[in-house]
């Protein structure tokens, strides 16, 4: 729907003020060679020297080269360093940022920046060159370009931060960029860049990203929201001055020294939680948050025992991410105070150096190098970056691994403990799937069950913080399909998936062979008489190489086992004459055949009925009450595909089908057909009602089952029910 011709001008207008701003010097061209080396006392002589040799080389083969702001090209790698510098990055760092585009954009190679710069300079300039090229694509092509840059942070944490600096740049300067171009872009960044800042803790350029995206995307609102932040800023000065003072004197009385500061509320993230916590930005704005800051740890405690005493705080709001920092290393206290005149206050309590964590992510690595927290921050960077190369050699596509990726960048956390007392973070909406593969990879493919908090609980419960779970497995167990639907790390998802495929292709392949030689078995012969060293040109025809993938390729239902029957049997015999199909047996199913046999939903097919089923590419044999209209169809045009089949006698599974049931409209008329069916051991999947009229419904029940018997048990109960009238089973 298209913005009414007002708003159009009004969008129009600040459009061409992101374009106006993106020319101004001070923000396309912020540095020169000389200011920017002015902020590097950080660095030695000898390392300073190096920085201004890599600008002059940069100069030169940028020379004559202009940004589409007009200024020279070489303001824009000087402008990148400039960032690196604030954040006190190394000195290859800075030379590489001076550097990441003359590969691209001149003449020179990696290996000539290797001998005039050294090899790690050379190594990220060539991981940022690659990685410029991720976002350029679309779908799978875009998918395998990330593979790179994995490849590129795996060997130098560096490239990212240094690409992250370039977008940041390149963000600021987005103006002067095409209507298509800037939101392209602007969605990249908001999709990828911005989370990826925020995975590696760098939450100075992570905030910046999402405002520049945010007004790149949805420039009137972004300005319209602004203006109600800077008028709302005003009106709540003197709460905010009230809070403040109040703090500090009790923060003083204490002893405590600290900088207590009033936090300014981030654009985009009050437009994100307007629009995901259905809130008005009256509701939003309310909120106060202040943030304290203290020299040591415990101070940080003692700090939040001073402002609980000051105001009384909501205790469902506490989190301890001192004790248990976040995935990205962040640390600090949170707590919810309701303040004067039932205001809500956000309070976060953090050190100096914890404060710089957060700030800078792991470039605070390079900011304090003795200190262990930034350590351990640069390891779970690099831990990360391994999970992402794990997680690329699992993807079955690349698509897959994207997906994989977008649930990585995204977590929000819960803690939950091992029976050890081990700590593990998962997402939040993990479930005891995901602890399980968090485990390891062998647990998870041989979980059976789980207990949390020594409770037996359903492997699909939603964790909390603070529960200890416990997986329970067993040799023979293997993953379920079903899990895919509540399992949401990346890593259990891939996991599972690689372990579905190898399930999938071990059960076709039995599936082809009973298919095989049930054909076969007209022509009186099987598998086993057949001579297969004389049959390799007919392998060839049928695009396979060995007698398994043409089992495995009947079981998906790729190739027709009719088909490769009449191939197999008039190799070598010109005068063979065609098998009639319908003379062969039946299938036998047996219910657990796994991945390769599936039920049509359309009638609901369960043990005790007369079944017929057909090969489907990809899904392959799908299972049919014989009289199913959708059956008719397929044996009227093709009837040769229609396979007879039958059940074994002893088949232990759950079935689903649906039954319709008319009933007289009264209350409670819902639950106690539930109840009904729950009491006879049958689980109730869904439950759709149509109104017939004022006085009758139609209840259509999807219900699992384990065969006729036990549905015939559950219509005679439902019958009983006085305001039934009828009841019948869905078989089309």
């Amino acid at each position: 729907m298209s913005l009414p011709q007002a708003e159009t001008r009004q969008e129009s207008y600040f459009v061409a003020q992101l374009a106006a701003e993106a020319k101004r010097p001070d923000v396309a061209a912020p540095a020169t060679i000389d200011s920017l080396v002015a902020n590097l006392g950080y660095l030695s002589d000898e390392e300073t020297s190096l920085v201004r040799q890599a600008h002059a080389y940069a100069t030169q083969a940028h020379q004559g080269q202009r940004r589409r702001t007009g200024h020279p090209y070489i303001t824009h790698p000087t402008a990148v360093a400039q960032i690196l510098a604030d954040m006190n990055m190394d000195h290859q760092s800075l030379m590489a940022a001076l550097l990441h585009d003359v590969i691209e954009d001149s003449e020179t190679s990696r290996a000539t920046l290797g001998e005039l710069f050294g090899a790690s300079v050379a190594e990220i300039v060539d991981g940022v060159s690659k990685l410029s090229k991720i976002f350029a694509s679309r779908d799978e092509a875009q998918a395998e370009n990330f593979q790179k840059m994995a490849m590129a942070m795996a060997k130098d944490i560096r490239v990212i931060m240094v690409k992250m600096a370039d977008r940041l740049h390149n963000m600021r300067t987005i103006g002067v960029m095409s209507d298509s171009q800037r939101k392209r872009i602007a969605r990249e960044t908001l999709e990828f860049y911005a989370p990826i800042a925020n995975r590696l803790g760098v939450q100075t350029i992570k905030g910046e990203l999402e405002e520049l995206a945010f007004r790149a995307l949805y420039p009137l609102r972004s300005e319209r929201i602004a203006r109600a932040v800077t008028a709302a800023r005003g009106n709540r000065k003197a709460m905010v001055d009230e809070i403040q003072t109040a703090v500090i004197a009790s923060l003083n009385r204490e002893g405590i020294v600290s900088e207590v500061i009033g936090r300014q509320k981030n654009i985009f993230s009050i437009y994100r939680k307007m629009k995901t916590q259905h809130k008005s930005f009256a509701e939003i704005m309310d909120v106060f948050g202040f943030r304290i800051i203290v020299d040591q740890p415990d101070a940080c405690y003692r700090a939040l025992g001073v402002v609980h005493g000051l105001y009384s705080p909501l205790t469902a709001r506490f989190k301890d991410y001192i004790a248990i920092p976040k995935v990205n290393g962040y640390q600090s206290l949170h707590t919810t105070l309701m303040g004067p005149q039932g205001a809500p206050i956000e309070v976060q309590i953090r050190t100096k150096q914890q404060q710089a964590v957060a700030e800078n992510g792991i470039a605070g690595h390079w900011l304090y190098r003795s200190n262990s927290d930034f350590e351990s921050s640069q390891q779970r960077a690099r831990q990360w970056v391994s999970d992402l190369m794990e997680l690329q050699s699992r993807a079955g596509n690349p698509m897959e691994f994207i997906e994989s990726l977008k649930i990585d960048l995204f977590p929000d956390e819960v803690y939950v403990f091992t029976p050890k007392g081990k700590i593990l973070e998962l997402p939040r909406g993990a479930s005891p799937v995901d602890f399980a593969y968090c485990v390891h990879t062998d647990i998870g493919n041989s979980c059976m069950s789980c207990r949390i908090d020594g409770q037996l609980a359903p492997l699909s419960q939603q964790l909390q913080s603070g529960q200890q779970v416990e997986i329970l497995t067993a040799p023979d167990s293997k993953p379920n399909p079903a899990w895919l639907n509540f399992a949401v790390t990346s890593k259990a998802r891939s996991a599972i998936r690689s372990e579905l495929k190898l399930q999938q292709a071990g059960q076709s392949i039995v599936l082809g062979r009973k298919l095989l030689n049930r054909v076969l078995g007209a022509a009186d012969t099987s598998i086993n008489d057949l001579d297969f060293r004389r049959l390799r040109r007919v392998f060839s025809e049928l695009g396979v190489r060995k007698l398994n993938e043409l089992l495995e390729s009947i079981g998906t239902g790729d190739v027709s086992a009719h088909l490769a029957a009449q191939k197999l049997l008039s190799a070598d015999n010109p005068d063979y004459q065609a098998i009639a199909v319908e003379s062969a047996g039946p299938v036998t199913i047996a219910g657990g055949e796994g991945l390769v046999v599936s039920y049509g939903r359309c009638c609901g097919p369960i043990p005790g009925d007369h079944i017929v089923g057909h090969m489907t590419s990809g899904k392959g044999f799908v299972v049919h009450v014989e009289t199913c209209n959708n059956v008719n169809e397929v044996r009227r045009r093709t009837p040769h595909e229609i396979t007879p089949a039958r059940w074994t006698s002893e088949v232990e599974d759950e079935f689903h089908t649906v039954l319709r049931i008319n009933v007289h409209r009264r209350k409670g008329i819902m639950a106690e057909i539930a109840a009904e069916i729950s009491s006879r051991d049958a689980g109730v999947e869904s439950i759709n009602i149509e109104e017939r009229n004022a006085e009758i419904s139609t209840v259509n029940v999807g219900i699992t089952v384990r065969n006729r018997d036990h549905l015939a048990k559950i219509v005679r109960r439902l019958r009983r029910i006085s305001t039934v009238i009828n009841v019948a089973r869905r078989t089309s």
